[in-house]
């Protein structure tokens, strides 16, 4: 019997997806709904992008999955740490001055903070279980 984490059911592999595709979605509904000419309110459809990739071939190709998640972990945390730019924001009073901008990087904070502990209870989960 193959024991595997999973948080609400699903694997990991199947939560990066379903993480990769809200971050395409919200960059991409930030853009448009912000009437937005900059490329930076795509920047969280730029990293969900490879998170959904990756993800999905390392469903496809087990013997690659380890690694594939690995750089899918890695982009979460790349994903935390921008979404940090928001404490310059709160610092220099700014904040929410431009709303897309500032709830974009509270929600990639938040959701790469949540992302990044649930693959690291995975690798933890997945080593325990060898």
């Amino acid at each position: 019997m193959n024991k595997e984490f999973t948080f609400l059911g699903n694997t990991m592999e199947n939560v990066a997806m379903i993480y990769g595709i809200f971050l395409i979605v919200w960059g991409i509904g930030v853009t448009i709904l912000s009437d937005s000419q900059s490329i930076t309110s795509l920047i969280p459809a730029i990293f969900g992008l490879p998170i959904l990739i990756s993800s999905f071939i390392a469903k496809k190709l087990p013997n690659k999955k380890k690694v594939l998640m690995h750089i899918v972990v890695l982009i979460g945390i790349i994903i935390f740490l921008g979404g940090l730019d928001i404490i310059r924001g709160l610092i220099q009073g700014n904040i929410f001055t431009n709303i897309w901008a500032s709830s974009s990087k509270l929600m990639m904070m938040i959701s790469g903070l949540v992302f990044t502990i649930l693959c690291i209870k995975s690798f933890i989960y997945n080593r325990k279980n060898k």
